[in-house]
């Protein structure tokens, strides 16, 4: 059994309430540790660290506070399958995606960071007689609510930042994912981060996330889960004027022109169909493809989804392995369901899998492929966030760029065609915050990253994080 702690003012905490919520393990469906159910009190011990960490950190030469952030960065690939395989064990996901995606994007989040520190700039103006120089200096404590999905990638793609700017940061990682967090931990303690500047708090969104929101001495907040919880931390926050970056929900379209470039196109589309098992945000989910190219890809695609071999995610071997919940995989199949119900043809998968041996209370969910929707269905408009895509045919750009638009979401959208002309106009004229042409999750952390419409509010990423995590001051000098 593993037993999590907070992690407060540098020090390993058992909540001060006495209670603890069960951590499940996703390929056998049983308990394997316990986390904290952290509530207010516990949130207000780590806000008083942190803001009593927040002169030294924040006053720190920049040199000093970057090889901070150097040494966690060094930890974390130091520790890789250390944390790989807690983070497989945690979540359900592939041990392969843990190694060679999740932890070491953990790491370089705080090598890019650390690095980013040391550029940051503001301007100046000149004027007869005056001089006007922006200061851009850290806000105080924030707080970091992360998903469960990437957990460890997430949670230290909003920690990092904050770090670098000079905050002291209160962090919630997902109660459904919790370890990796907590060994990030003992990592930031051998990297000599002082005591307070990061504090780590396990529990309930409701509880400990409600109270990271709610409390005075929380400054600024960077979230990254669902619209509906999204909408109810804005909700708090707005009339405590408090920052508030949110990275919220997807539903992408994956656009498909018969010019493509076919072989490319398909193994990528295999890709962001079912990566992860469904549950990234930027999976494409809705596929649209030309009339022309329609039947052949279509057969080709469930030809190859057929051949994916879910198992046990800890086999080098397994493409996919369990969803995240007992409660996740309830909802994905109630989608799958209500897909047949709203007329839709499942062409492969539509089913839960039943696994041998060790495996068999696991929650394990065959890979989706359903056709004839409408694009209005609820299948086609709400997040399910599991192993499951639509396919669609389209006859004209028009027609595929209004398919694509048609969604309350605009986080990411995927084009593939090899007409220029097409690509600069849907660039311009998809309503997505990120288009990737000809390609899949090719991250630049210098870019920026975030969605519009109900896919939240703020970009992440390269200096838009340094800048969310500062505040801006100017300074007007007369007669010098």
């Amino acid at each position: 059994m593993v037993s999590i702690l907070n992690f407060i003012n540098g020090r390993f905490e058992k909540p001060l309430n006495g209670q603890y919520l069960d951590n499940y393990n996703p390929a056998t469906g049983e308990v394997f540790g316990t986390i904290p159910d952290s509530g207010p009190e516990d949130i207000d011990m780590a806000v008083n660290a942190a803001s009593a960490a927040f002169l030294l950190w924040s006053e720190m030469p920049l040199e000093e506070r970057h090889d901070i952030l150097m040494a966690v960065s060094d930890g974390i690939m130091d520790n890789l399958e250390q944390l790989a395989a807690a983070e497989s064990l945690d979540s359900g996901k592939t041990i392969t995606t843990a190694r060679t995606v999740d932890i070491p994007r953990a790491a370089l989040n705080f090598k890019f960071f650390a690095t980013a520190l040391l550029h940051f700039s503001a301007e100046s103006h000149h004027m007869p007689g005056a001089l006007s120089y922006t200061l851009r200096q850290p806000i105080g404590v924030v707080g970091g609510i992360s998903p469960w999905n990437l957990p460890l990638y997430l949670f230290t793609w909003k920690i990092a930042p904050a770090l670098a700017a000079g905050n002291c940061v209160v962090a919630k990682p997902s109660e459904v994912t919790p370890y990796t967090a907590f060994l990030l931990s003992e990592i930031c303690i051998k990297a000599g981060m002082p005591p307070g500047v990061l504090n780590i708090v396990h529990g309930l969104g409701p509880r400990a996330g409600e109270a990271i929101v709610r409390h005075p001495g929380v400054k600024a907040i960077s979230f990254t889960g669902s619209t509906r919880a999204g909408a109810e931390i804005a909700r708090i926050a707005a009339p405590m004027f408090k920052k508030l970056s949110l990275e919220l929900g997807g539903k992408n379209p994956n656009i498909i022109f018969a010019d493509c470039d076919y072989e490319r196109m398909l193994d990528t589309t295999l890709r962001s169909s079912f990566s992860n098992q469904g549950q990234i945000c930027l999976c494409g989910s809705r596929i649209y493809v030309e009339r022309p190219l329609y039947e052949k890809f279509k057969n080709d695609f469930v030809a190859a989804v057929r051949q994916f071999k879910t198992g046990d995610p800890s086999d080098p071997n397994s493409r996919m392995g369990a969803v995240v919940s007992k409660l996740h995989f309830d909802k994905v199949l109630s989608y799958i369901a209500l897909a047949r119900e709203e007329g839709g043809t499942v062409l492969c998968g539509g089913q839960a899998l039943e696994m041998p041996g060790a495996l068999k209370c696991g929650w394990y969910i065959a890979p989706t492929v359903i056709e004839g929707l409408p694009n209005q269905c609820r299948t086609n408009q709400e997040e399910i966030f599991g192993p499951v895509v639509t396919i669609q045919p389209f006859d004209t750009d028009e027609e595929a760029l209004s398919l694509a638009n048609d969604s309350v979401y605009g986080l990411s959208a995927t084009l593939w065609t090899n007409n220029l002309q097409r690509t600069n106009h849907f660039s311009r004229q998809l309503q997505a915050g990120i288009v990737w042409v000809n390609t899949w999750l090719l991250r630049d952390l210098r870019t920026p990253f975030g969605g519009v419409k109900q896919s939240g509010v703020g970009r992440e990423g390269g200096w838009d994080a340094l800048r969310f995590f500062t505040e801006t001051k100017n300074v007007t000098i007369g007669n010098y």
